[in-house]
């Protein structure tokens, strides 16, 4: 059976485990009800600079076309890779007090807390599937360590979002947070 290089990509987002009954590899979060806060609930697309395409890197490549053998396929990936990790994030979101819900994937912490993550728009990223592109990962500093926060959990984190790059073991981010407060998310 012939395998698509988009339908590897899609077969990586159905095929990993599951690592939680509550969500699928590729989910994204309601922003939910607004919460009273001095952080502004903010989308994930808010982040993204206007006009940017992350699909320019295959204009002209026909990917139903590449089949997973196909060395093109390889080098269309790698491409991928390059021009997510260089994805220019939104210059107007810098220095900004916010608040926004998505999924942790641990860097630094003890078993029990947190004290350094990636926040990710999607479940799975960084861990089953590859990384989004760099101006959807934020690096969140938080201010003490989180406790009885576990990878791939859910949570809002508030705090003052500034641009700054940063190259982990588990993806690129365009942004950094200082995060005042990260909780556990609840739909409401």
């Amino acid at each position: 059976m012939k395998q698509t290089f988009t339908g590897l990509l899609l077969a990586l987002l159905l095929a990993a485990p599951a690592l939680s009954a509550d969500y699928k590899v590729g989910d994204r979060l309601p922003e939910g009800a607004k919460a009273k806060s001095a952080y502004k609930t903010t989308d994930w697309d808010d982040l993204l600079p206007k006009g940017w395409d992350p699909m320019a890197a295959f204009k002209g490549i026909d990917l139903a076309k590449l089949d997973d053998a196909d060395p093109r396929a390889a080098d269309a990936l790698a491409q991928m890779r390059r021009a997510w990790d260089a994805a220019p994030v939104n210059p107007a979101m810098d220095g900004r007090d916010i608040r926004i819900p998505g999924f942790v994937v641990s860097l630094d912490g003890g078993p029990n807390e947190l004290r350094e993550f990636l926040l990710v728009p999607y479940f799975g990223a960084c861990i089953h599937v590859p990384p989004p592109p760099a101006n959807q990962i934020i690096h969140v500093m938080p201010d003490k360590p989180v406790k009885g926060v576990k990878n791939m959990e859910a949570v809002w984190v508030s705090g003052k979002l500034t641009i700054g790059h940063s190259d982990t073991a588990m993806g690129k981010s365009g942004y950094r947070i200082q995060a005042r407060e990260v909780v556990k998310y609840k739909e409401r």
